[in-house]
């Protein structure tokens, strides 16, 4: 995650303010996505959403449960651990607008189960031909570009747990 290309920013949220440290605002690569606010990278979570009617938990601050069609939901802030389900190995670079890393290197794509109740498809970090299905995995947020107007987009992956 540490590319630096143009993204569309988001608005109107606690991470369109500086950093603390005085540096760039940053901003979540998806509003809705990262727990706020973002000055403290060490502290941003996945954001969650839990249905109140059949407790359904799914990825990103949603107002309608995809499982009932309730509109009662809570943010919650998602598990920092999961386990790597399955997985591919991306080896050749992706076409169009592609803001990784160059020149480009192979990355894992997984999908994490979370002990909260849900799989999300992740970027997973590290040595690429040793990945294994079952491979504990912790949450890792960073700066991934600099958007349009300068900003920090910052983005999530995991990586195998240490």
């Amino acid at each position: 995650m540490s590319s630096r290309a143009g993204d569309r920013p988001s608005h109107g949220s606690l991470a369109d303010m500086a950093n603390q440290d005085g540096g760039p605002r940053r901003v979540s690569i998806r509003d809705g996505l990262l727990t706020e606010p973002l000055d403290d990278l060490s502290k941003v979570r996945l954001q969650g959403s839990r249905c109140r009617q059949c407790n359904e938990v799914t990825l990103g601050r949603n107002s309608i449960c995809p499982n009932c069609g309730g509109n009662e939901l809570e943010a919650i802030p998602l598990s920092d651990r999961g386990e790597l389900w399955t997985y591919t190995i991306v080896r050749h670079k992706p076409p169009g607008d592609y803001r990784g890393p160059e020149p480009f290197r192979p990355f894992g794509l997984g999908l994490v189960e979370l002990p909260d109740g849900l799989r999300v498809m992740s970027p997973i970090e590290g040595d690429v031909d040793s990945l294994a299905v079952g491979t504990p995995l912790s949450l890792k947020i960073a700066v991934h570009h600099t958007g349009p107007s300068g900003e920090d987009v910052v983005a999530f992956a995991f990586a195998p747990a240490r």
